[in-house]
């Protein structure tokens, strides 16, 4: 039927699909553990390879089982026939003759139809039958084939008048028997044409169907059903995603709707037609019963014919060539009990689907027949307008093929979740987490191992929150936090580890300053317990408290990490406090924070002004600040300088984003906007201090951890090249300080009293301490560069031959 016929999807529709989003590549592994070498090892292509050749292999073993049982069970074989004398038997003579023959009589020309016969027969068809463009080309069709039978007709009317079909074996199928003979003493009389006009007048009494009253039924069930459907979806796709159970609630209560409302409107005209006298004209009484089961059939076939079609357009929603109007379902991915499911299932959304095939079959299934409703008898008679079977079996197989073919999205979506997280939750992680307790590591590894789980959780996290497909949309919140909670678990689990040894560190510290402030503290009653204490008290100044300073250090580079990842209890908050305070208890340094604010003048400008104000103030006070850096030259703070001036860069970003909000501010009170100099003076001018205090501090390092390190880390040619290098960096810092000393001279030299400047500069050329600084790094690393020239040459020469034996010297202490 046309109604079947599927439409291609138009360009304009195809570029209309949802796409689903691109998912991000996974980040780099670069520099994970050796835990993980398996992992970045892995090749799916190489799995699914393999699956497949064991697919490959257990078919081939299957087929291989199943011949042989077959070939066990198969009945011997019959020896083979002997040959007769001749091959060619009498009857295969015959046989391949008479084909032959045959063959050459159909390959003569016949005489073809007469058009005037043609003619003739288009002259009994309707012209109304004949019109339009389809009926023109049925109608040459019809004509073709006309044609081609009379041809046939005439070549076994031929055959059969010249040849004889031989009685002979293979030639059972052959039709081409001979011509009937003359009818010699036959009866021509025409006895049928009395029963011609006996079987028309009993069709006329019997064939209900062309009474005039069926006719008007005929008329209101065409009017009412030709554009009805019981349940019309095509628009369900444009109301955007929608749930099972919504969907089976509103079909169900649309059929009902429906049936009502036929109920009320078709029915009682269909009532109204039979109750009229002129109904039953022409009906005799005992032929109205079959009169009433013509109506009951016909009622039957309107209904019937009804369900079809809106199975058939609800069926057609789901065509794969024609995906605009495909109705769009929520699913979700959910995680409950450890368990990465669908909701709902695939189960339960085919059920919903196929229910509304159900439901639409279970309409209409109890109206009364006309002839039950007139008599008014006790029983009720119903229609049948049940769905044929086949009907049924089409639309479940149709739509079960349209649901699985649209649910493999969302399954290779699943099946990514599994493929990339699933190792969450089917105890892979677990194990890792077991087997890395189980060993010894160092704060750096669980920080790494941690930063993995808590990566995973961003990405998981960073992943699309729905997923577009034809026929699905797909919410994966639930899955996505539910991974993330777990990934985040894991986390929690190593942090604690962490969290509880940083906090016996801590305690351990206490415990040591608490035991030298006791120490320090205490009265001495004699003249040697005081000799004691001052030297255990100089014993804890030079090596003792160095010592807790590094613990310090470390416990604060530990603290810092935490900070940005856990959330500390009160009492953890509080001991971290005071190891932090210990070496600066007797004289701590606060940050202060200058509150100048002028009162403004006029309400509306005060606060503008006075942040105005504050930012000048805070632009002086930080280039005082910035001038103090000229006089920092002790080198054993160079740790603090560079605190300092980060903290000062800090402040000065601070500034640069309060002038934007005042510049900000000017503009909404049309104002001139005010510019700061000062504020990208002090930017150029810290940027000197900052190179030279980092790549000092960076030299005090290098040094330490070469003199302080193993022996067999150290490299001769890298020492000697990273020594050069810190030389020419400190010496190009040197020159960049000479030229802005001298530049500053020039300036200076143009003001009065230029013999008198002169002189204070050429003091302060000699007591810079900026200069003086570089040139003590400068004098160190030339130092360090003739004291480790013995060093780098051993390295360079006996390096392989101490490196093995140092590692024969461990092997022999570890394995005793």
């Amino acid at each position: 039927m046309s109604s079947n016929r599927l439409t291609p999807p138009t360009d304009k529709e195809a570029w209309n699909n949802h796409l689903p989003p691109i998912v991000l590549p996974m980040p780099s592994t670069a520099g994970v553990s050796s835990t993980h070498n398996k992992l970045l090892k892995y090749r799916r292509f190489k799995e699914q390879q393999k699956t497949l050749n064991q697919i490959v292999i257990d078919r081939a073993l299957k087929d291989y089982k199943a011949t042989m049982e077959e070939k066990y069970q198969r009945v011997p074989t019959p020896p083979e026939p002997e040959l007769p004398s001749t091959m060619n038997s009498e009857q295969k003579k015959r046989r391949t003759n008479y084909l032959f023959m045959k063959k050459c009589v159909e390959s003569n020309p016949v005489v073809p139809i007469q058009q005037q016969w043609l003619t003739s027969m288009l002259t009994l068809v309707p012209q109304s039958l004949m019109e339009g463009k389809d009926r023109e080309l049925l109608v040459e069709e019809l004509l073709d084939e006309v044609t081609k039978d009379f041809e046939m007709s005439m070549k076994r009317c031929v055959v059969r008048s010249v040849l004889v079909k031989p009685d002979v074996k293979g030639l059972e199928d052959e039709k081409e028997g001979p011509l009937p003979v003359s009818p010699l003493g036959l009866d021509f009389s025409r006895p049928w044409h009395n029963s011609f006009i006996q079987a028309r007048s009993q069709i006329l009494t019997n064939l209900h169907i062309l009474h005039p009253t069926l006719k008007i039924l005929l008329d209101i069930g065409y009017t009412t059903f030709s554009k009805l459907l019981i349940v019309d979806l095509s628009n369900v796709s444009l109301k955007g995603p929608i749930d099972c159970e919504s969907l089976k609630n509103d079909v169900s209560l649309n059929c009902s709707k429906t049936e009502e409302k036929l109920l009320n409107t078709w029915y009682p005209r269909v009532i109204n037609l039979f109750t009229r006298k002129e109904a039953l004209e022409g009906v005799k009484s005992d032929k109205v019963d079959s009169f009433y089961n013509c109506v009951a059939t016909l009622m039957s076939n309107q209904l019937k014919e009804l369900l079809r079609r809106t199975v058939e357009a609800y069926v057609k929603l789901f065509d794969p060539e024609d995906k605009k109007w495909l109705p769009l379902f929520k699913m979700e991915l959910t995680f409950d009990d450890e368990k990465m499911e669908f909701y709902p299932s695939f189960q339960d959304l085919e059920e919903a689907i196929l229910f509304i095939v159900t439901r639409i079959g279970q309409t209409l299934q109890n109206v009364q027949t006309v002839h039950s409703w007139l008599s008014g008898g006790a029983t009720a008679v119903t229609l049948d307008t049940e769905l044929a079977d086949h009907v049924l079996a089409w639309a479940s197989s149709t739509l079960k093929r349209a649901i699985q073919a649209n649910l493999e999205g969302p399954k290779e979506h699943f099946e990514r979740y599994v493929e990339r997280y699933g190792w969450l939750v089917d105890g892979t992680a677990d194990t890792r987490i077991e087997s890395f307790e189980a060993e010894e590591h160092s704060f750096d590894e669980y920080t790494a191992f941690i930063d993995e789980f808590l990566s995973l959780a961003k990405e998981i996290m960073s992943l699309p929150l729905l997923a577009h497909f034809p026929m699905v949309r797909l919410d994966c919140d639930d899955l996505k936090q539910g991974l993330t909670d777990k990934a985040k678990s894991f986390a929690n689990i190593l942090m604690e580890i962490i969290v509880a040894n940083h906090r016996a560190e801590n305690e351990k510290i206490c415990k040591e300053f608490e035991t030298i402030k006791e120490r320090a503290l205490k009265v001495p009653e004699t003249t040697e317990e005081m000799m004691e204490m001052i030297a255990y008290v100089e014993k804890a100044k030079t090596t003792g408290i160095q010592e807790l300073l590094i613990k310090i250090k470390e416990c604060q580079r530990r603290m810092n990490y935490l900070l940005d990842v856990y959330i500390f209890d009160p009492e953890d908050l509080a001991l971290n406090a005071t190891v932090l305070l210990w070496p600066q208890k007797i004289n701590p340094i606060f940050d202060e924070h200058d509150d100048l604010i002028e009162q403004s003048k006029r309400k509306g400008e005060s606060e503008l002004l006075a942040k105005r104000e504050k930012l000048i103030l805070e632009l002086e006070k930080q280039t005082r600040r910035m001038e103090e850096f000229t006089e920092f030259s002790e080198l054993d703070r160079m740790q603090q300088y560079v605190t300092d001036m980060r903290a000062l860069q800090k402040r000065i970003q601070e500034a640069e984003e309060t002038v934007a909000f005042i510049n900000k501010e000017e503009t909404l009170f049309k104002w001139e906007l005010t510019e700061y100099p000062v504020l990208e003076s002090l930017k150029v001018n810290i940027e000197p201090y900052q190179k030279l205090f980092v790549l000092i501090l960076k030299w005090q390092r290098t040094e330490k951890r070469w003199m302080d390190g193993a022996f067999l880390d150290l490299n001769g040619e890298s020492m000697e090249t990273e020594v050069d290098e810190f030389f020419r960096e400190i010496y190009k810092m040197l020159k960049v300080f000479q030229q802005k000393q001298k530049k500053a001279e020039l300036e200076k030299k143009t003001l009065h009293r230029r013999a008198i400047v002169e002189e204070k500069l050429e003091e302060e050329k000699k007591d810079n301490p900026t200069i003086t600084m570089c040139s003590s790094v400068m004098e160190q690393i030339k130092d360090f560069k003739v004291k480790k020239k013995t060093l780098i040459i051993i390295l360079s020469i006996y390096g392989q031959i101490l490196r093995p034996l140092l590692i024969q010297v461990d092997l022999k202490i570890l394995l005793s």
